[in-house]
């Protein structure tokens, strides 16, 4: 008899989709060429695959702010997946269309995840969130009581037109991603 109290890891939506990821990748990687076995291939295989598994890894400990850890460690392997991905397309080992594909698939996971680090945050005392349901003032540095220090990322800490993610740095020479030599001019 399946009773659950809880949802299982396999029927976490964001899983799932992590999961499959990884499945993808793996048959991606098996394209390119044999130097890249033990490298890049390797190392976006192993991202792939580690960002559900940290989901799986904290899903059944009991405290949150562990299950918060598992979250945020899943994000960033997703995070990495998408960079591995992106120095294949830099290599012509695949097409910007592909990785395009592959970016926005990452990033709706980390959207997901993002959704379940603000739910997982509500068992936290409020000072303690990084999402928090109220703020003071902006810029007030106090939490809801009135007292201590509190450091958050707001929207005004950026470029409103700033993508989610670091700044942007200083312009300097574009990197051209259609050119595929390494060799520097004389």
């Amino acid at each position: 008899m399946n009773d659950y109290t809880y949802r299982r890891i396999e029927d976490l939506v964001v899983y799932q989709k992590l999961c499959q990821l990884h499945i993808k990748v793996c048959a991606l990687t098996h394209r390119w060429p044999s130097e890249e076995k033990y490298e890049l291939g390797s190392q976006v295989r192993r991202s792939s695959n580690s960002s559900p598994a940290q989901l799986a890894d904290k899903y059944d400990d009991r405290h949150v702010r562990n299950k918060l850890e598992g979250v945020n460690r899943s994000r960033g392997e997703a995070a990495e997946s998408i960079h591995h991905l992106y120095m294949a397309n830099l290599k012509g080992y695949e097409s910007k269309e592909t990785y395009e594909r592959f970016r926005e698939s990452y990033k709706e996971c980390i959207r997901m995840l993002n959704g379940m680090e603000r739910t997982l945050e509500r068992f936290l005392p409020e000072r303690d969130r990084r999402w928090p349901e109220k703020q003071g003032g902006e810029g007030s540095g106090e939490n809801e009581q009135g007292s201590g220090f509190r450091v958050q990322e707001g929207a005004g800490d950026y470029h409103a037109d700033a993508p989610p993610g670091y700044p942007e740095p200083f312009p300097s020479e574009p990197l051209n991603p259609d050119h595929r030599t390494l060799n520097p001019e004389p």
